[in-house]
């Protein structure tokens, strides 16, 4: 590196670096690093030049963390970082592009290193390398109690949340968020949760803690925002058409790992490479946001991240915050609401969602009182449409963001009320004019039919179900085609249910295949029963009856029948 740009090939020879990782101590005070800092980087855009980089930064990695207990370099570097962040909120101010330019450079091989060493070390040994310095023989320890760890981790936070978001901060700011990511991916490494990590105890108490509701909130902002990255030309260092710099490329990696580590083992969805590329920024910064919010709780303190999320408020509302929650905020709702409706495409957003949903009752209140509910519904329909093209941990999220709306009586009023036109995605049938609640109705039947002959998910077949009956004692002027594929469902299973017993009563037969296809659908053909007929038939009888009989019979004779019996 250095004054003159570099690429990949030239990495393991480069003089700078060979330095930095060799037998020779740096004091901080050393020229070397403005002349390791003034570099400039083609950034690797696929997956093939990121694999070329790891390659060849390795040996340079591999020596530093055998030869820094001596020489201290990476304590060095780090409080070089420090020094130079000082001034930053100042040089943004002043257009300083130089000194950004340079503090930024340090910041991105700091990440670089960091992500080595975390894959290769436990957060003991991670910070022993820290505590480094120059001495006389190995494996010495700097004589002051200064945790430059927490130094880190905290400078890291404040310049988030301090730092103006302008075109010349945006790849700094970017990093830092990228760098806490890489912090967090420890859990990566351990088959069990981390209860006593280093690291969140940092975040989580001390001097990071009182930056808590700012740190969420910012991260929730750089969400709503989606500012892209500014265009070439915008940074003394050389920015690349696809945006992001070379170490959102490396952590990119990271967090997605990580949001595999939260949601079940799946893997990032298709569109999410997409989003990314359009925001690197907004897409960072939800990522930090989940794994912050997902911290384990400490056995005495309850995670402020959590707390933060599931508390804060709209700017419209004027009413005290609770003294037992330091860490509650306001943000406008409204822009918050926008986002999360236009950014369903990503399973990282979705699961936002959820957990807005499911933990802060002020969001709740708010999404379930907005007369545009359908912004936020279709997204989440087409999900579930898409269900081969998704997920499973994104299609779980999905469902169970309806099951938590479809709880609440005024939702399932609504939505009947509301008249779609042209939904061009629903390829079974032309819809020209279909009730949201109709087409939610469709949608559902349709992921428990692709259930049934596919994945044959025991627990999504019964989400669905549920879904349906919180629906059905609000069902109200119900599309042709919705009713139609209510009656046909329900046909399909009384006639799989009336086989079933037939053979179970009189064993004359023999029927497991189908015992065991109706087992994988509900823990027993009472309980499916009971959902289709009851809650569904029951509530919609007295309307189905006014409607045209041969709609009945032609779906199924045994329903028409089972309907004119209902009480």
């Amino acid at each position: 590196m250095g004054a003159n740009s570099s690429s990949i090939s030239e990495l393991p020879e480069n003089e700078y670096l060979q330095k930095l990782s060799g037998s020779e101590p740096i004091s901080e005070n050393d020229p070397f690093w403005n002349q390791l800092l003034s570099f400039s980087f083609t950034t690797p855009t696929n997956s093939a030049d990121l694999k070329l980089l790891e390659e060849a930064t390795i040996s340079v990695c591999k020596s530093l963390v055998e030869k820094n207990p001596r020489t201290g370099n990476l304590g060095s570097l780090i409080k070089v970082f420090l020094s130079r962040t000082k001034e930053l909120k100042i040089s943004a101010e002043c257009q300083n592009h130089l000194f950004i330019w340079q503090a930024h450079n340090a910041l991105f091989i700091i990440c670089c290193l960091l992500k080595v060493f975390i894959s290769r070390m436990s957060e003991e040994e991670l910070q022993l390398h820290f505590t480094y310095e120059e001495k006389a023989g190995p494996s010495s320890y700097g004589a002051e109690c200064e945790d430059l760890i927490e130094e880190l981790l905290c400078c890291l936070v404040q310049l988030i949340v301090e730092i103006p978001l302008l075109d010349i901060t945006y790849s700094i700011s970017l990093e830092a968020v990228t760098t806490l990511i890489v912090f967090l991916s420890c859990q990566l490494f351990h088959k069990e949760i981390l209860r006593e990590s280093i690291i969140h105890r940092y975040l989580m108490h001390g001097r990071c803690l009182p930056y808590t509701s700012r740190l969420v909130k910012t991260l929730l902002y750089n969400f709503i925002r989606q500012e892209r990255s500014p265009p070439p030309g915008t940074h003394v260092f050389q920015q690349q058409t696809d945006g992001g710099g070379l170490l959102y490329g490396i952590a990119s990696g990271v967090a997605t790992g990580l949001w595999t580590v939260f949601t079940l083992g799946g893997v990032g969805s298709k569109a999410s490479a997409q989003l990314e590329q359009c925001s690197p920024l907004a897409s960072q910064s939800l990522l930090l946001l989940l794994v912050l919010a997902n911290l384990t709780d400490t056995p005495d303190t309850p995670n402020p991240y959590r707390q933060a999320i599931m508390s804060f408020k709209n700017t419209q509302d004027n009413t005290a915050f609770s003294s037992s929650n330091p860490h509650a905020f306001q943000i406008n709702f409204n822009s918050l609401y926008t986002a999360l409706c236009e950014q369903q495409r990503s399973d990282q957003a979705t699961l936002l969602l959820y957990m807005l949903l499911h933990q802060n009752s002020n969001v709740r209140t708010y999404v379930l009182a907005r007369t545009d509910i359908e912004n936020l519904v279709l997204p989440i329909l087409e999900i579930l449409y898409h269900v081969e093209e998704r997920n499973s941990h994104h299609v779980y999220m999905a469902l169970i963001i309806l099951l938590i709306l479809t709880e609440d009586d005024g939702f399932n009023r609504s939505i009947h009320e509301v008249i779609l036109k042209n939904i061009t995605w629903y390829a079974e049938r032309v819809l020209t004019e279909i009730s949201l609640g109709s087409l939610l109705i469709l949608v559902v039947i349709r992921t428990i039919q692709y259930n049934m002959t596919r994945t044959r998910d025991k627990y999504l077949h019964t989400n669905c179900l549920a879904a349906l009956a919180n629906m059905s004692a609000q069902f109200r002027s119900l599309h042709q085609y919705a009713a139609q594929r209510i009656i046909s469902y329900t046909c399909r299973h009384l006639r799989r249910y009336v086989y079933v017993l037939d053979k179970l009563y009189f064993p004359h037969s023999h029927c497991s295949t189908l015992q065991h296809c109706f087992s994988t659908l509900s823990d027993n053909g009472e309980e499916l029963l009971s959902l289709t007929c009851s809650h569904i038939l029951r509530s919609y009888a007295s309307r189905l009856l006014t409607s045209p009989l041969h709609l009945l019979h032609a779906a199924c004779p045994v329903t028409a029948l089972c309907m004119f019996s209902v009480n």
